[in-house]
């Protein structure tokens, strides 16, 4: 009998890996675009970064404003797709029976787990920007 409901269950729980694995890599490729996006307008800002800490910028305050100005577009982002995610729950609720997607603890965790990942991906940038030395970067034209 567990043979048979193995079996039965095994179409399921294949679906639900291979969904799993996209969910995944779609996180991966997410944090790869926000790291690509911050790191290169933080390269592009590099006399701003070296003129800043010449005037008496600390470390501390240049990865803060590369940090937020990241943060504040993936804010943007998230919003935007959970308002998105929450409406097409809704029409897609009518068309197909049994869809539970306005369950408010698992959008929170997807969410904070977006969140996370973001801020990670804008840390690094905010990061090596501290790094930055200002003669360098002001020479630099």
């Amino acid at each position: 009998m567990s043979k048979l409901i193995d079996d039965s269950l095994s179409d399921r729980h294949f679906i639900v890996t291979l969904l799993g694995i996209t969910g995944c890599l779609a996180l991966l490729l997410s944090v790869a675009g926000v790291y690509g996006v911050v790191s290169y307008v933080t390269s592009r800002r590099t006399q701003e970064i070296g003129v800043r800490m010449a005037l008496g910028a600390t470390p501390r305050q240049v990865q803060g404003l590369i940090f937020w100005q990241g943060m504040r577009l993936a804010a943007l982002g998230l919003a935007i797709g959970l308002i998105t995610a929450v409406a097409l729950a809704r029409l897609l609720r009518h068309n197909l029976a049994g869809l539970q997607a306005d369950d408010p603890a698992l959008i929170g965790m997807a969410a904070a787990l977006v969140t996370a990942t973001a801020a990670a991906a804008c840390w690094v940038p905010a990061w090596r920007a501290t790094r930055v030395d200002p003669v360098a970067a002001i020479r630099q034209e």
